[in-house]
């Protein structure tokens, strides 16, 4: 859910909420999409540094004079406003008090033993603190953290002065969460030592010199270093908020003045930078979401789960090394008007640490509506003989001009409006079915989400919002007809979310269509947007924004999207875990119910055809080459990801080194063989195609065709 489901909720919800004053007036989730913003604060790391290459700062921060005000009113709005009406006990502390560890230090790299022991005493008090706005153990956690950093710098510098060798057998374990904590400097001074040793045989292996090396790894840790040393008490206090945060959701937050300024999301979907959403895994920023429209979508350079290792601007600057940088910094450093080039350093998704990068050039540019306007497409397929004519509209979001809406002009931009024209035009053409296509659509208005289901069914609810006192409204479709009745598919993947689940559960429930694909995100809540401004009114100086949980959503069969997500009638392969990826990897996510039912008709049952649909694609993938690569690509992308454990000698990794790219050039060939063999087959039944470079889609086709088949739908 998007800023632009404001008109729906608004409607729906906030009068329920009138006594909760002028905070209610905008309810919005903010999509962390790469947008435009400053520019990072560490291009690069010359001059901070003197001449033995060290710097040394023990300067310690302290909290802003408004920020313990701040603390106890955000306390106060989130115990009595959030969904949950938590309360701030000492569980609440527990997780804050972890999140906030993990924040600063997840890979225990930089904590000793005897800091943790010393920070024990916060565990069980972060709830009080909060409360009475002590932000003094906060910022203690948080200097020790810099001082630990300083520390390791001294020690990364003088030892990057010095080659390794890498000629005896030893091992270093890239995943340290459940490791102990290193009990002294000497302990830590030898996790860093395979640490450094590993990094620098990802780049000797990629046929990189020691020099070069040794520079390339000293840029990194002084460039990560210089940005800590950056932190404003402004950035501490959103990393410990946060960290209260999410210790009652994913999806509330705090924003600080800065980052509130830096995400403003206009309503006509106008974002700048490169159109990707970022996330950390083991020290690598992995993209998470390409937005369909935006700059790295039509770039096709740039695909999901590939990690950005290095980041660099224009033409002539060098890469900035970002391994081991929280998201937000790398954010910081992607960012940049319209029109300005970033150049990435990319480690393809299913490569290991010690394969070769690619560089990637994107021109930031503006996701603007258009572009993520409803999209047709036509393609014949043949099917158990015979031939069919299939309608696919490509909806990247549900959007809707709501200006334009609220000035009365009936001929404003909508997804509904996009669509019943595209509808129309599909008729005509006389196609046999239509395939909605909602892959990586991440969500929008609600109000066009109940809008489009309207098209496809007579009347009824579309969807349930309970709010937080226990009120349910229905979103009802608005028109007692129905526009289009033919057959119809629906296809989801992991990063179809929000709205998308909600036109899609419908779909489902009323049997009006089959859902195909991977199981959806699973978000199913509802947030509001507070600026805090307006409770503490402060001259020449501005306090933050605080997003919270304030309902959730629910099918019309009264079960919830939270967690849970749509579960396909017809399942695909997926890369995802659903432990790892999506609302249920969360595990402050609130909790998936149910609630009573609406009342609704069915369309159609669905459900006796679905065994035999299945049967049938499972039949297909067997001796579909594509599939097979996919599958293949899948479990490669698996065992990478799931490898933390790496041999530090050089002969070993080399051979392993060999070993993948042989296997990866063998699926290649692997792959090209079965589609020739498969051309030939296809040019033996004789029914002319129509073919589209995507084998998920024209799958798709495939199992909409056995359901026009089975005369159905």
């Amino acid at each position: 859910m998007t800023y632009s489901e404001t008109y729906y909720l608004t409607n729906c919800i906030t009068k329920h909420y009138k006594q909760y004053g002028k905070f209610m007036k905008k309810l919005l989730l903010l999509i962390l999409f790469v947008t435009a913003a400053a520019s990072c604060k560490a291009q690069n790391a010359e001059d901070s540094y003197g001449k033995n290459g060290i710097i040394d700062t023990n300067s310690v921060l302290h909290p802003e004079s408004i920020q313990p005000k701040e603390t106890q009113i955000i306390t106060r709005i989130l115990s009595n406003y959030h969904y949950e009406k938590p309360g701030i006990n000492d569980s609440i502390s527990a997780v804050t008090f972890n999140n906030y560890i993990e924040t600063l230090d997840n890979n225990k790299l930089y904590f000793l033993k005897e800091d943790m022991d010393r920070f024990e005493k916060y565990r069980f008090s972060f709830d009080d603190d909060l409360m009475n706005g002590n932000l003094e153990p906060a910022f203690d956690i948080f200097n020790t953290y810099k001082k630990r950093l300083n520390e390791r710098m001294k020690y990364i510098i003088e030892r990057l002065n010095h080659e390794f060798t890498y000629d005896f057998d030893e091992t270093y374990d890239t995943e340290r969460k459940d490791a102990e904590w290193a009990y002294s400097d000497k302990d830590l001074n030898e996790i860093w030592r395979k640490k450094l040793k590993h990094e620098s045989l990802n780049l000797l292996l990629n046929d990189k010199d020691w020099k070069s090396t040794s520079e390339l790894l000293s840029n990194r840790y002084k460039n990560f270093h210089k940005i800590i040393l950056q932190y404003k008490p402004e950035e501490v206090y959103q990393l410990y908020l946060n960290s209260f945060a999410d210790a009652l959701d994913p999806h509330t937050n705090y924003f600080s003045p800065t980052t509130a300024d830096n995400f403003k999301i206009n309503m006509s979907l106008s974002l700048e930078g490169i159109g990707a959403t970022l996330m950390t895994e083991n020290d690598y920023t992995k993209i998470a979401r390409i937005v369909p429209g935006g700059p790295a979508d039509k770039s096709k350079q740039l695909f999901e789960n590939d990690r950005i290792v290095a980041v660099a601007q224009g033409d002539e600057k060098e890469m900035v090394d970002v391994i081991g940088w929280r998201v937000d910094d790398v954010v910081q450093l992607i960012r940049g008007k319209k029109g300005t080039k970033v150049r990435l350093q990319v480690l393809r998704a299913e490569d290991t640490h010690d394969m070769p990068t690619e560089e990637v050039v994107i021109i930031r540019d503006k996701v603007k509506l258009e572009e993520q306007a409803a999209k047709k497409k036509v393609f014949t397929l043949g099917e158990e003989g015979k031939s069919f004519k299939l309608g696919v509209i490509e909806l990247p979001t549900f959007y809707s001009d709501f200006e334009a809406r609220n000035r009365g002009d009936k001929n404003y931009n909508s997804t509904t409006t996009d669509v019943k024209r595209i509808i129309g035009e599909l008729k005509e053409e006389k196609v046999d079915g239509i395939i909605v296509d909602l892959r990586d659509n991440g969500g929008g208005s609600l109000q066009e989400a109940i809008e489009l289901t309207g098209l496809f069914i007579k009347d009824g609810p579309v969807v349930q919002v309970r709010s937080s006192n226990g009120l349910v409204e229905v979103g009802t479709d608005p028109d007692p007809g129905i526009f289009y009745d033919g057959p119809m598919a629906v296809m989801v993947n992991r990063n179809s979310a929000s709205a998308s689940e909600i036109f899609t559960g419908a779909i489902q429930d009323y049997g009006r269509g089959i859902v195909i694909g991977e199981r959806t995100y699973g978000k199913g809540t509802v947030q509001n947007l507070i600026d805090l401004n307006q409770f503490i009114p402060v001259k020449d100086s501005k306090v933050g924004q605080l997003k919270l949980t304030i309902a959730k959503y629910y099918r019309v069969t009264g079960s919830s999207t939270q967690r849970l997500g749509i579960i396909p009638d017809v399942i695909y392969p997926s890369a995802f875990d659903q432990n790892e990826f999506g609302e249920s990897s969360r595990p402050s996510a609130l909790k998936w119910d149910r609630i009573n039912s609406a009342q609704f008709k069915k369309f159609d049952d669905l459900s006796e055809a679905i065994p035999e649909m299945m049967k049938k694609h499972a039949q297909r993938i067997r001796r579909n080459p594509e599939f097979h690569y996919l599958i293949d690509e899948i479990e490669e992308y698996k065992a990478s990801k799931n490898k933390t454990e790496y041999s530090l000698n050089y002969s070993i990794r080399k051979a392993e080194k060999e070993d993948g790219e042989a296997k990866r050039k063998k699926r290649e060939e692997l792959r090209q063989q079965r589609i020739e063999l498969k051309v030939a087959e296809k040019n033996e039944v004789g029914i002319p195609e129509v073919k589209i470079d995507d084998p998920l889609l024209e799958e798709g086709g495939r199992i909409l065709a056995d359901l026009i088949l089975m005369n159905v739908g």
